[in-house]
Parts: structure tokens; sequence; C-alpha cells
């Protein structure tokens, strides 16, 4: 039951000496306080009593009045205002809130008189268990090597508890282990897991699950408590060393395998992990040490086998090799584990392949002289067959090494020889690939050949460069106007010695060899004019010292100027010959515009006489009709046979059909058309007719789609206009009897014209 006091407050009324008239001091007593406690989470029914206040001047005859003032005055807490009870109003929880501080004072209830001044005073909530111990984490993860001794730290695991420490055994924990034993413990009072067995190892588990209980109340019973879930892992050390599961292998390969190829792969095996089961692989004898070589793959941490060098099933077919293994972290604290290393025997047979032919070198380099004629002896390839069956080899050349066929081989015996002549400054190296070929077996090989063109002298030298020679015409005899040099693309055994001289005695000019590859040109008088003459040629024979002797002949040209004392060129050109017979510049400008004048006066005389218009046939514009031509002479009509054949009218043959119209410019060609011929004897009516029938019909005869307007036409004319442009009426309305009275010449068109009328009314 929770204690509680009465508050009284003791008041000194005046004595009789007051009331003689004495001086009294009043002493006023305050309220006398102590701290109300209160359980929390209040399981009783109504609510709960915290405690009682009364003054000394409450003489209960309901005139004073408690007033309750603080933290939760009127919601959680309420007093009695005649009898001074305090109550709470509900279930406190003290992690909610431990303590209150409340004020109270005490009125008149009829005057309002305040009769004790207001005093603070503190309920305090006091603790219960009612919260268990709660881990920061539900699953903790630790690890501890493995091999490690009893007692070895693991990790620390803490729990809280939220009840009061300073109350009782509510908040006091205990550690202990519920899952993990024997292999793990835990310190009661810290929560240290440690180990608890020696020697733990990881090959064997390497994974523990331990469950881990905080308990308050010291442990005791009736307590609260709480657990946690701890993952512990064993780290591994290098405590199982590397081992072979078998004493020996057996592997094979063919013996065509190139150097470097796998054979194959061994393992050995290793209980630990990571750097620790790391590996390493070597070969310690046996027969085919400086045949094979064993490598360590990181990854798989296996043993590859590889080739070293080149097989031979014919030489030898069986080899053997003592192999070890051995850690490369080895842990000195566990070396009495060991040893950590261990061997094996690996045997390897060679497979028989049919192998290609093999040839004697590598490669080849043969010489031959440059210019050899065709058919001359290179160098001779051999190349043989490996196997014990022996094949003949056939010997061919790649030709796409060989594109301009330079070279041939002799397919039995592999000598190549030249098909062409070689030029070694063409090119002085040329590199062919030849075949061997196994005849029954198509097996090839190929090996490159290179072959050097050595140089033979057959290229003359020349001048190194071009060179503008002068002299000048002040020079005096023996003077230097040029040095010269050579250059021969031929190559000797010594070094090039040439050898200059002039082809003839040069009155004007000598050379001066200086034997060392160069030559001066020197004057062999003075007085040189260009009036005379402005150039002067000289040939300059150059000859090598090698064998054969090559020479040539280059021809130096040197031209004659004009110089200032101090041998400087001042001018070379022809201009300056001008100049010198005493023409200006002025006057040479004036010749040449009129010779320009004078030729564009020629060539425009010559383009009109070209465009001379011929004289028309059409004299004047009263003569001009349709497709009517004036000619100054008139026939004999057709009675004259003189004037013209008129077999030659009957004869198709000699028509010219490709005659073309000259005032309009053909579109095409159109092509021949051949024009029925004409019997003989025919009447020229009949065979008019007969032309008229055909060039109607003749889509490629004019007219042609165009139209020809003529403002004034047949102008004193008897017949007037003959054109029916402007005429209204037909062919059928028009009377031509009065062609017979303009004369013999128009009777027979007269006939024509009135007998086809008479057909046509028929």
């Amino acid at each position: 039951m929770p204690s509680f006091i009465c508050i009284s407050l003791t008041k000194l009324f005046p004595s009789t000496a007051e009331r003689d008239g004495r001086t009294l001091h009043r002493t006023k007593r305050g309220w006398m306080w102590n701290s109300f406690f209160l359980l929390e989470e209040w399981t009783g029914s109504g609510k709960q009593y915290v405690g009682k206040l009364h003054s000394d001047m409450d003489t209960e005859d309901g005139s004073v009045k408690y007033v309750l003032t603080g933290d939760g005055a009127g919601t959680i807490f309420e007093i009695d205002e005649k009898s001074g009870d305090i109550h709470a109003t509900r279930r406190l929880d003290r992690e909610e809130k431990s303590s209150y501080t409340l004020s109270a004072k005490a009125i008149n209830k009829t005057s309002g008189q305040v009769l004790e001044r207001a005093s603070d005073f503190i309920i305090k909530i006091h603790d219960i268990n009612d919260n268990e111990p709660k881990f920061s984490k539900d699953t903790y993860v630790a690890s501890v090597p493995e091999m490690s001794s009893i007692g070895a730290f693991v990790m620390r695991v803490t729990a809280t508890d939220a009840d009061d420490e300073s109350y009782g055994n509510s908040a006091k924990l205990v550690y202990s282990i519920l899952q993990g034993q024997p292999y793990f413990s835990v310190e009661p009072d810290t929560g240290v897991i440690r180990t608890a067995l020696p020697n733990m190892i990881r090959e064997n588990r390497e994974h523990y699950q331990v469950v881990i209980q905080a308990k308050d109340m010291a442990g005791q019973m009736g307590g609260l408590s709480g657990t946690a879930t701890v993952n512990i892992t064993l780290l591994d050390v290098n405590n199982s060393p590397p081992r072979f599961p078998h004493s020996a292998y057996h592997l094979s390969t063919p013996e065509s395998a190139e150097v470097g190829s796998s054979v194959g792969r061994i393992k050995a095996n290793d209980a630990d992990a990571g750097v620790n089961a790391e590996m390493w692989y070597s070969v310690l004898d046996g027969d085919g040490q400086d045949v094979f070589s064993i490598v360590t793959d990181a990854t798989s941490q296996e043993g590859v086998i590889t080739v070293k060098k080149p097989l031979d099933y014919e030489s030898k077919r069986t080899y053997s090799l003592r192999v070890q293994v051995t850690n490369t972290h080895v842990d000195p604290q566990f070396g009495h584990l060991g040893p950590f290393s261990d061997t094996a025997t690996v045997r390897i047979a060679v497979t028989d392949v049919d192998e290609p032919p093999v040839f004697g070198r590598s490669h080849y380099i043969f010489e031959v002289d440059e210019n050899a004629p065709p058919g001359s002896s290179v160098g001779t390839v051999s190349a043989r067959d490996p196997d014990a069956t022996n094949h003949l080899v056939k010997y061919t050349i790649d030709r796409h090494t060989d594109l301009e066929r330079l070279f041939n081989i002799n397919s039995n015996n592999g000598t190549i020889s030249t098909l062409q002549a070689l030029d070694r400054e063409t090119s002085k190296w040329h590199n062919i690939s030849v075949l061997a070929t196994e005849i029954s077996t198509s097996l090839q090989t190929r090996v490159p050949v290179f072959i050097k063109v050595q140089d033979v002298n057959d290229n003359a030298p020349e001048f190194a460069m071009y060179y503008e020679t002068f002299v000048c015409e002040n020079a005096k005899a023996g003077e230097l106007i040029q040095t010269i040099s050579a250059v021969d693309t031929d190559e000797p055994v010594i070094a090039h010695q040439f050898v200059f001289s002039l082809s003839t005695v040069n009155p004007n000019f000598t050379i001066y060899d200086n034997e060392d590859n160069t030559a001066r040109i020197l004057t062999r008088r003075g007085g040189f004019s260009r009036h005379e003459m402005n150039s002067y040629l000289l040939p300059v024979v150059i000859s090598d010292n090698d064998y054969p002797i090559q020479s040539s002949t280059s021809t130096l040209t040197v031209r004659v100027c004009a110089c200032d004392r101090s041998r400087n060129v001042q001018t070379c050109s022809t201009e300056a010959l001008l100049l010198s017979a005493g023409l200006s510049t002025g006057a040479l400008v004036a010749i040449l515009l009129c010779i320009i004048i004078l030729l564009m006066i020629v060539v425009l005389f010559a383009a009109l006489r070209r465009q001379k218009k011929k004289e028309p046939l059409i004299i004047s514009k009263e003569d001009v009709r349709d497709n009517v031509v004036s000619y100054n002479d008139e026939g004999g009509g057709e009675e004259d046979t003189q004037a013209f054949d008129i077999g030659t009218l009957r004869n198709p043959e000699v028509i010219d059909t490709n005659k073309m119209r000259r005032d309009i410019i053909p579109e095409m060609l159109f092509p021949f058309r051949r024009i029925s011929p004409i019997k003989d004897n025919t009447d020229v009516r009949d065979f008019i007719n007969c032309r008229l029938q055909d060039n109607d019909s003749d889509p490629t005869a004019p007219p042609y789609d165009s139209l020809a307007t003529y403002a004034y036409e047949g102008n004193g004319s008897l017949a007037e206009s003959l054109s029916s442009l402007e005429s209204s009426a037909t062919e059928g309305d028009q009377d031509f009897d009065y062609l017979s009275h303009w004369g013999p010449p128009f009777k027979k068109l007269a006939d024509m014209y009135i007998g086809k009328e008479t057909q046509r009314e028929t």
C-alpha cells in the first residue's frame, strides 16, 4: 500500500502578554510536504488513491476549499476540494513519465481569501518489472579463426531494459547461452561470447548458430527475458596441405602438337579456401622435363602440362615427368601439420600422325646476278617426309608470291631457276614461298625463300642534277663557270670513282677532273658575245671504274649572259639582246600590237569570204510562188529528148535517196526507201502518177508540219495566184478550160485536168 502523509499547518495564536499590550510577533507556519509515491500500471478497480492534504486552518466546517494545479491536475490527478484527498484517474506508466510536479493551496470558499499560499509537491511513479530486455539486433554475424584455443574472443552482445535500474532488480540483466554449446560460451555479466572448444576445424564444420538470452531480475524466476541469434563462421587458416588424389597420371598427345599447346591437366586437392588453397606446380625431374613444362592455372588451381619442344613419334614415343605441388602461402604456426607439398608421376605418350613434308631449313637465302639469262639456277630447296612411309615430295612456287612469274622450280629436285632477266635497280630482293606437297596425302608445307639480286655494272653514270650553267660575256680564259658531279644506280664493291672528260676538243671550254667524283668546267678563252652565240652545248663523257666500264655522254648547256664586274649575272634573256640593238620597250610593244592587228584583219577577211552569200534563185519578190523555181532556160517539152535522159527517171538505182532538205536542219537520217520499179516504155503521165503516189504515202517526204504565209503573190500573172491558201473553192468547182487558151505549154496540163474531171463525172 502506498504511504501517505497528512499535511497540517500549525499556527500560533496571541498569548495573554499580547492581550496585555505587549508586542507579539506572529510566526506563520508553511505546508510541510513529503513526496507521494504511486505504483505504475495499477490494476485495481476505480481510482487509485494517492494521498491527502489538510490545513490546520480547516475546522472541517466546509469553509475551506483545496485547489490543485500542475502536471496532470484535473486530467490525471484530481483533489477533493473539501477533504483534500488526491486520486489518480487512470493507469500510469513510469517509462512514459516517472514523476509529476503539482501545486496545492487552501482558500476560503466564501470570501475566496487564500488561507494557505500555493506550495509544490512531487508524485513519483514506482517502477514494476513490466519490460523485457531487448538486443540492438535480432541477428548478429561474427567470425573466429579455426584452430583457435579455448576462450578466444568472438564478439560481445548487449541488451537493454527500459525498467528503472535504481529501483529493485527490474533492469539487472544476466546473459546465458541457449543454443551453441559446447562450442561457444557467454559471460553472464558482459555478454562476451568466447570459444568453448579448442582446435575447431573449418573443414569439418564452418558455420555455427548460437542463441543468447538476456534475463532481468538478476536471472531469478519470474524475470523477463529476450533472445538474439549469433551466426558464427570459422575463418580458414592454412592447416591442410595439398595432396594429389593419384600417385600417377597418364596423358597422350599427337606428335603434331604445336609448341605451347596443352597436353592435359592435373589437380591436387586442398581442403583450405582462398589464398590458403593456392598452389604452385613444377617439374622436378624426368626424361621429359626438357620437352614438356607445367604451368599453374590461377583460376582453377590446376597444373597445365604444355609442349615445350617439337615432338617426333619416330624419335621418341613416351616421356615421364615427376611433378610437385606446393602451397604458395604457408603459415609457420601450422607447420607441424605439413609438409605442405606433394608429388606425382606423369607419363605422356606421343601418338603418330601423318605429317607434312619438312624442309631442311626454316628459310632459304639465295643470290643471283642481275641480267642473268632465263633458266639460270638460283638455288635448291629440299624437303622430306618425316613419316616412316617416306612418301615422294613435289615442289611448287606459290604464284601469289611471284605474280610476275620471275622464277620457276623443278618439281622433282627443288631447283629454283629464273624465267626472266632480273634488274637489281628495279628490285633488290624477291621473296617467294615454295610449297612441298606429299604426292599420296596432299599434305603441304611452305618455306620462305629470299632471293637477292647481285649487282652488275649495267648502268652508266649521269649528272647528279640538272645544271643551269652560264658564262659571262666578260669572262676570261681559265675562269670556273660550273662544278658538276655524277651518280650511278649501280652498287660496286668499291666506292664509285667517276672519270669526267669532253667528247671532243672544245675551243671554248675545257674540263678538269677533281678525282673526287666532281669536275670543274673552265673557259678556254674570253670575250663571249650574245650577239654571236647566246648558248653553247658542251658534251661531257662520264665513266665509272667498275667492270665492264660504263660511260654516258651528258650535254651541258652553257648560256652567255651579261655580268657586272663582280661576275654577277644581270640578264641572259633575248629581250636584253634587242635592247642592246637600240630598241626600247615601247617600240617592242608597238611592233607586237601591229602584228596582232594585222593578224586580226587577215582572219576577219577570210571569215567574210567564207560567209559570202550566193546569188538567190528567186531574184524579185514578184516571182515568189509556192514551191515554184524560175529558170532562165526553157525545155523543149516532151518531144525534146536531147534536154534530159528519160531513162534516168525510170531507173530507180540512179536516184539519190539520201539528199536532205537544205531549208531546215534534219533531226534524223531516214532509212533508204525502195521505190517501186517502173516498167519500160511507160508513159510519162503514168510515171509521174506513180512517183506522186509514192511520195504521198512516204511519211518522210515534205511538206512537213509547217505553215508558210505569203502576204503577196502572183502580181502581173495572167493566171493570177496559183496558191490555194486564199481560195475558198474546192477543186471540183474550178473550170480548167481556160488552160487551153494559154498556148502549147499548158495544153498537156489542160488535157490532164479536163480528162480527170470527165472521169470523175462519169
